[in-house]
């Protein structure tokens, strides 16, 4: 913590944030101050907070961004959402709390039927119950996807496209699926994306082949996301501008991004912010339970995956495996290395996931009325404190970090 950003406090009756450079959707109050009460903002402005309220607590002029909403993240500090021990899923969700993200999609990697099943089923218990705030869905990535482009996923586990397994799945999510991935190219694609549309939930593609036709298609049908842009799906080419190009030439989708250097050039992060703008482009973590961790062996679910360096990859080969990202290390590298404005980066990893899996009702950008998720950052954007539904987190030794790796069988 920089001396420049004090302790805040929360009083009983509410707290008023003052002298902070509050970042909202209409810009950034420099300074500001943001009242919170009951869980929730009550009111914001610029300058001198009103009299009459709750004592202010000066910020020192540090950072005050909204919660930041992770829409495809796998687990971290060690523990795998996916798992269906009610302890392993609060363990990964509080290490991103930790991190400043107050709202998740957990997502369930394609695997063996049952595995999926139970594991949407435990997520949907652990999201109605003391997990629920800050875990607002689940993210099925798969298992209708590209055997071309399955990534890290099960290749084994992959399926054929079946509207009684698809509606099996969405039922054991007790209607907390917000988004499910799928390769509309394969036969029987299109009517899984109409499907999932019409249950409510956005469709997302990735892990395709799919070709600047076949996913302009899917588009019309529902598709509303591009599942980690770029990555397991074909290129951008000049005659065949691929999913890739249909998602950017789509104002309706929005592309997810995984900025951890790895997945991505900045470069290539800075052009599609430029092309679709912050308010298409959802940084996400794409995180395994390895974020947080060592270096070492771990298993995503059947598959097994090594880290060296922070780098998730299949074991034996150069595959990249998901990440050991978290959002605050996102949007940081978003600002510094890649050059984005911190007003964009902030909506890039709240307010535009939010909207993407309809959740921006309640969370993702610092208004009235809305919960009061708020990261306190330094001017190096790292996290100082973090505020979820108007209570802080408390601070605590990070993790033992650990040599062997952990093993999820």
């Amino acid at each position: 913590m920089h001396a420049h950003a004090p302790e805040p406090r929360l009083e009983r009756d509410g707290v008023i944030l003052a002298c902070a450079r509050v970042v909202t959707p209409t810009g950034t109050a420099r300074p500001g101050w943001v009242s919170v009460h009951d869980g929730r903002i009550r009111a914001l402005g610029q300058g001198r907070p009103p009299e009459g309220g709750a004592p202010p607590q000066d910020l020192g002029g540090a950072w005050l961004v909204p919660g930041f909403v992770d829409i495809h993240v796998h687990g971290g500090g060690g523990a795998w959402l996916s798992s269906t021990d009610v302890e392993e899923l609060g363990r990964a969700v509080r290490f991103h709390l930790d991190h400043g993200t107050t709202s998740m999609l957990a997502s369930i990697a394609t695997s063996p039927l049952e595995r999926m099943l139970a594991s949407a089923a435990a997520l949907a218990s652990a999201a109605e119950g003391p997990l629920g705030p800050g875990l607002a869905g689940i993210h099925l990535e798969g298992p209708f996807i590209s055997r071309r482009r399955s990534g890290a996923q099960d290749r084994d586990a992959i399926r054929e496209p079946d509207a009684a397994v698809m509606e099996r799945l969405l039922e054991a999510c007790r209607g907390h699926a917000r988004m499910v991935t799928i390769a509309p190219e394969r036969p029987g694609g299109l009517g899984l994306v109409r499907q999932v549309a019409g249950a409510g939930a956005v469709p997302a593609v990735g892990h395709t082949e799919a070709g600047f036709e076949e996913a302009t298609a899917a588009v019309d049908a529902g598709v509303r996301v591009s599942t980690h842009l770029f990555n397991a799906m074909r290129g951008l080419h000049h005659r065949d501008l691929g999913t890739v190009g249909a998602a950017l030439s789509r104002d309706e989708v929005v592309c997810e991004l995984v900025n951890d250097g790895v997945h991505l050039r900045p470069e290539v992060v800075r052009l599609v912010f430029q092309a679709a703008g912050a308010r298409r482009v959802a940084l996400v973590t794409d995180a395994i339970a390895a974020a947080g961790m060592a270096d070492g062996d771990y298993r995503f679910g059947r598959v097994r995956l090594r880290v060296r360096a922070g780098v998730a990859r299949l074991a034996g080969g150069e595959t990249i495996a998901g990440s050991t990202l978290t959002m605050a290390a996102a949007l940081r590298r978003a600002v510094v290395e890649v050059g984005i404005p911190v007003e964009e980066a902030v909506t890039a990893a709240s307010a535009t996931p939010a909207r993407a899996v309809g959740i921006d009702g309640r969370v993702g950008s610092i208004e009235p009325g809305k919960a009061a998720d708020l990261v306190v950052l330094d001017d190096d954007l790292e996290v100082v404190r973090v505020m979820a539904r108007g209570r802080w987190l408390p601070r605590e030794a990070p993790p033992a970090r650990i040599s062997t790796g952990l093993l999820q069988t």
